[in-house]
């Protein structure tokens, strides 16, 4: 199997293409959960590994390492999502390149200044629209009389193609710019509604509204984001205006890296714990006393520590179990959500357990964080998954919930229906 690791920041759409199509092929991916994006990728040990520092990144089993975010999605991909002929992995590739050649460019150039990301230049934008709605027409017309773009069957073209999309649909492609594309609407959200998909990227939300363009946003980041105008200075946009055809290559790849540097370099919003009140609970010291000590001295030394005044306790569930098939794809559930909340790890704990086997199995977990109400509703950023559990406060000083702390972080014991414990993750 194609198992390995994968370097990359949280919510990169170039490395949910590698991670939706590992779902598909049902090949197990470990997330890097210590990479800190310019810190990780500039160390010595990883540009040994990979010498021009870009992620996503991946590590196979056996050594091996590959670079670019379709050549690991292709790795990682069952022969179904490759082709099976060569004339459908032919048009596999031709899709691939359509991605980043006719959608990506122009995807940066629209929706990045109107995160704040890139200056919004009134004709660089217009000219992007225009490539856009170029695109997806080309799109419409080709899906027309198919339900997916090569064959009949879902491939890394479908997979591929969706991701790159991903931003506009979320950020763009209000109901009235879409209308125009039934098509491409509902091949889109039939890639993205699989359950491989959601596993992955969570419920995607279409966008209701078109985000509009705030200056102050700009200004705000431009320390952070200096470095993104040297690379897209040389983007395809302006080389479209010089009509240099033999540099459009260049400016694709340029482009490219301008979107991986961009999307990292998104300003870092306000934290939602700022405004309580300081605990005696050390959340950092317990998460490491739990990596480097066994359950029999960590749980002890939570309870000792455990501030029950300004942290709570609160169990979850997974609403869904009935529909849940393969452990390896529970498993691959909890870690997209965690990835997903990857700016909630400095004010909460979680330990999240699979009970069961293949075709009957749960997921249920014991979360700490800071506050005493529902966590996820301070930041949309954390509201992706939640809704897909049950989630039942604790009380501390009841003996059942810490019978409960006890068998979730040591991974033992059965849930409600008696499935034994299969496997766990840690949040932390």
């Amino acid at each position: 199997m194609a198992s390995g690791i994968l370097y990359t920041y949280p919510e990169n759409f170039r490395a949910y293409k590698a991670l939706i199509a590992a779902q598909f092929s049902g090949i197990q991916i470990k997330i890097a959960d210590d990479f800190v994006f310019g810190e990780t990728n500039k160390s010595e040990a990883f540009l040994k590994k990979f010498p021009l520092g870009k992620v996503p990144a991946f590590e196979t089993c056996d050594g091996k390492y590959i670079t670019e975010s379709n050549a690991i999605a292709y790795y990682v991909a069952n022969d179904q999502l490759r082709g099976k002929t060569d004339i459908e992995r032919a048009l596999v590739i031709q899709w691939l390149g359509f991605a980043d050649s006719e959608i990506l460019p122009a995807s940066c150039a629209w929706v990045f200044p109107l995160l704040g990301i890139m200056p919004y230049h009134k004709q660089t934008v217009e000219h992007a629209k225009e490539d856009i709605y170029k695109a997806l027409a080309a799109l419409n017309s080709h899906l027309l009389t198919r339900t997916y773009l090569v064959e009949e069957r879902l491939t890394l073209a479908d997979i591929c193609v969706a991701m790159t999309l991903l931003h506009l649909y979320q950020y763009i492609l209000e109901p009235e710019l879409r209308k125009p594309y039934q098509n491409v609407n509902r091949w889109f959200q039939t890639v993205i509604y699989q359950p491989e998909s959601i596993a992955v990227i969570g419920a995607f939300k279409l966008a209701d509204k078109t985000i509009e363009y705030d200056p102050k946003k700009f200004a705000e980041n431009q320390g952070k984001v200096n470095i993104l105008m040297e690379i897209y200075n040389n983007s395809k946009e302006s080389k479209k205006e010089c009509k240099v055809v033999t540099e459009k290559t260049a400016a694709v790849e340029d482009e490219a890296d301008a979107t991986e540097e961009a999307l990292a370099a998104e300003p870092k919003k306000k934290n939602p714990f700022a405004s309580m009140p300081k605990s005696s609970f050390d959340l950092d010291d317990f998460k490491r006393f739990y990596s480097n000590e066994d359950e029999s001295k960590s749980i002890p030394y939570f309870w000792q520590k455990f501030d029950s005044e300004n942290y709570s306790i609160w169990l979850s569930e997974y609403k869904y179990n009935n529909e849940l098939t393969k452990v390896f794809m529970s498993c691959n559930l909890i870690s997209g959500m965690y990835q997903r909340l990857d700016s909630l790890r400095k004010g909460a704990f979680a330990s999240c357990c699979i009970f069961g086997e293949d075709n009957d199995n749960t997921i249920s977990g014991i979360w700490v964080w800071r506050g005493q109400d529902l966590v996820f509703t301070l930041s949309p950023d954390w509201q992706v998954d939640f809704e897909s559990y049950s989630w039942t406060k604790l009380d501390p000083s009841k003996e059942e919930t810490k019978t409960l702390v006890e068998q979730y972080f040591s991974w033992v014991g059965t849930d409600k229906e008696g499935r034994k414990f299969n496997q766990g993750k840690v949040f932390k």
